[in-house]
């Protein structure tokens, strides 16, 4: 059940409906959890048990770890309901890898018998409510948290349907005293959702999913494209992936700000860091923040005697679990690697870059050519977070060339120009849009416009959307974490 399907809005506005309908505190979770549990059981019934089974142990946990903080044991405690956690996720996120390892072992214990290798169904949304749960177990356990007695509102922190599916990561502290709230309908709020929800249906339809065929197509066939044809591609995945994921964003922002709740902003203008350190603290916010805060913070605190050597190795490992939390083939290995060492790089170089910034090459000049190294970094390490096994990333990175250019036509990689010109003008008018929202909360804005011009600009982008958005592919690409 996708965000842009018939079923989902049938959902959405039942939901909704009875939710405001309803006055009770208690009903209103009831129908929020109902809601929830119907959106995750639609895919599959199992991906709803799972859930439900991984909340109930995380609930349990949380209350034998806050038992056991006086104790001496509470280390091993807190560090044994973690790999809990991570067993089942590692076990229903990758369970070749899990088959693999346990033929090795009955292999190595001389046991002729093998895990047969079947089809198991990846649950959706896994990735993103183990975290949560490895986040609130850690939380109790540094004692910032009492566990949650309400088990009902537990599970609306684990399960809550705007986020289910793709994040934000949400920590338990602030989810959990929204859930506590009464919410009553609040007009303001509700249109502000909706217009929320609308900008990430813009994204998603008029840019990612108007690029997504034709990168499809070309990681479908790599022998089939020119050298200049993968350097394209290569540089159009970036937006796409943006587009199509901070879209999910925003409706996912804007879906839960319809029933008077704030989720985390995941994005913050990525394309204008001047490094890939700032890149990483406007991309994938709640991933990067739960890596810095449960990885990298507890690492660097423990090596710290380390010095530089410490925090280096603190950043690769950080970045190598980000590059694992998407896959555990060697590709998304590679990715998070790539990552960490150029964000080490640019420790080690900071300084060095700083005076060069304000030498007579001028700032402006050197934003400019620090924006655009920084994004082709991205975007070629994106290669192997795209490709299908690490052969396709190589041969992809091997065949990039500039040399083979015979006609404008050899920029086109199967977008018609409709497409060109549909995607080139919302990615130009997003980022004019972002520039300005940063100053000025637009959204806000459009209310205190006069009513035939307000309701002119809706008509307006409604229109856009229904003749020039592509509908063909109601997947997201962070569905499958």
């Amino acid at each position: 059940m996708s965000f842009i399907s018939i079923p989902f809005v049938v959902l959405f506005i039942t939901v909704f409906l009875l939710y405001y309908l309803i006055k009770k505190p208690l009903l209103k979770k009831v129908i929020l959890l109902l809601g929830s549990a119907a959106f995750i059981g639609y895919f599959h019934i199992s991906f709803l048990i799972i859930a439900m089974v991984v909340a109930l142990i995380t609930y349990l946990l949380g209350f034998k770890i806050a038992k056991a903080r006086e104790k001496k044991n509470i280390g091993w405690l807190y560090l044994s309901s973690v790999l809990l956690i991570i067993f089942i996720w590692i076990a229903f996120r990758y369970p070749v890898l899990i088959g693999d390892f346990a033929n090795y072992l009955l292999s190595f214990l001389h046991i002729h018998s093998r895990v047969p290798e079947h089809s198991i169904l990846v649950p959706l949304g896994i990735s993103f409510y183990s975290f949560q749960a490895i986040s609130y177990l850690t939380e109790i356990y540094w004692e910032e948290i009492e566990p949650e007695d309400n088990f009902m509102d537990f599970l609306i922190y684990m399960l809550f349907f705007m986020k289910f599916l793709s994040g934000p990561i949400e920590r338990p502290d602030s989810f959990l005293l929204q859930v506590k709230e009464d919410k009553s309908f609040n007009y303001d709020l509700v249109v502000y959702g909706l217009k929320l929800f609308f900008l990430g249906l813009m994204k998603k339809t008029l840019i990612a999913d108007n690029l997504a065929p034709c990168i499809e197509d070309v990681y479908g066939s790599l022998n089939d494209y020119t050298g200049v044809q993968l350097v394209v591609i290569m540089l159009m995945y970036p937006i796409q992936l943006y587009a199509d994921f901070s879209g999910y964003t925003d409706m996912a922002l804007g879906g839960a700000m319809m029933f008077g709740y704030k989720l985390m902003n995941n994005f913050d203008r990525p394309f204008i860091s001047k490094t890939t350190t700032e890149l990483w603290r406007r991309w994938h916010i709640s991933l990067s923040s739960w890596v810095r805060d449960y990885v990298y913070l507890p690492l660097t605190s423990t090596i710290r005697s380390w010095g530089k050597a410490g925090v280096s190795l603190s950043l690769f490992i950080s970045f190598v679990v980000v590059g694992v939390w998407h896959g555990t083939n060697w590709n998304f290995v590679i990715y998070g690697s790539i990552q960490g060492l150029i964000i080490i790089y640019e420790m080690y170089t900071a300084d060095f870059h700083n005076k060069i910034s304000k030498t007579t090459i001028g700032s402006k000049v050197y934003n400019a050519y620090a924006i655009l190294i920084t994004f082709l970094l991205f975007a070629f390490s994106l290669i192997f977070f795209r490709a299908d096994n690490l052969t396709d990333a190589l041969y992809y990175i091997s065949h990039l060339s500039l040399a083979d250019i015979d006609s404008i036509k050899d920029f086109r990689v199967g977008l018609t120009d409709k497409a060109y010109l549909v995607t080139g003008i919302s990615f130009v008018m997003l980022l004019i849009f972002e520039h300005f929202n940063s100053k000025k909360d637009l959204i806000n804005a459009t209310k205190s416009l006069p009513g035939f011009v307000r309701w002119s600009i809706y008509f307006v982008f409604v229109c856009i959307v229904i003749f020039s958005g592509h509908f063909s592919n109601d997947n997201f690409v962070y569905a499958i974490f």
